[in-house]
């Protein structure tokens, strides 16, 4: 039994122990490393509807890529607020819409992402060279996004890639991962700390149970004493 109670403890403790590591790394993780958004107006509709919950990887702007959707923030735009929009084009980049069709450096851009296919959404014709270590964005509904198009006196409408604070995730099996293993940890730890707590109770029950008693053999009817024979043993 005291054995029993010593194996409980310890498998109680790596249990605890791991599952306290396990709890910690993956809230750091998730904290850290991700952040979710909840999309409030409708400028990025189809892709994201209003109350649509979006993971994004936080990142800085230089890990940015075209067609990436970014949260930003700018202090003196949209009351300060992060906002959810496109990469159209990054520094360096000529985008071009005619009045009909959308280019970046001369090549007509595929979005298949458009609500209703709407290019413009009655803006008109915009011709921008973006600036380097910049961003000219747009939001997927061009019919109600206030973007880079709507901007044109400040650097054409580009933001600085520095007011990047994330990229929308297209599978948020990584943070959902992350969750995931922080309940693990907390399973394990409770059940770590259950074990010790029986192999503990256990080993404590051990100590408290007296010895049996020895030096004393049975023989028939009565008992042969330490050193003697038996007062009740017949001659």
């Amino acid at each position: 039994m005291r054995r029993a109670g010593r194996g409980l403890l310890i498998t109680g403790a790596v249990l605890a122990v791991l599952g306290i590591v396990l709890t910690a790394g993956s809230l750091w993780t998730l904290r850290s490393g991700y952040t979710m958004v909840t999309p409030r107006g409708e400028s990025m509709e189809p892709t994201y509807a209003p109350g649509h919950r979006v993971f994004f990887a936080r990142t800085g702007g230089e890990k940015i890529r075209k067609g990436d959707v970014v949260l930003f923030g700018l202090p003196d735009r949209f009351n300060g607020e992060a906002v959810l929009q496109r990469v159209i084009g990054l520094g360096g980049d000529h985008v071009v819409f005619d009045g009909t069709r959308l280019t970046v450096n001369g090549t007509p851009l595929e979005e298949p992402y458009l609500k209703g296919a709407e290019v413009d959404g009655g803006h008109g014709p915009y011709n921008v060279k973006v600036p380097a270590g910049r961003m000219f964005l747009l939001g997927d509904n061009r019919g109600n996004s206030n973007d880079s198009r709507y901007f044109s006196g400040e650097d054409s409408g580009t933001v600085p890639v520095t007011a990047v604070r994330g990229r929308a995730l297209d599978d948020a099996t990584a943070p959902m991962m992350l969750g995931l293993g922080a309940m693990l940890g907390v399973v394990l730890a409770l059940a770590g700390t259950v074990c010790a707590l029986v192999g503990g109770l256990t080993r404590r029950h051990r100590a408290t149970v007296p010895p049996p008693l020895t030096g004393y053999a049975g023989t028939g009817t009565g008992y042969t004493a330490p050193g003697g024979p038996s007062p009740f043993q017949r001659p």
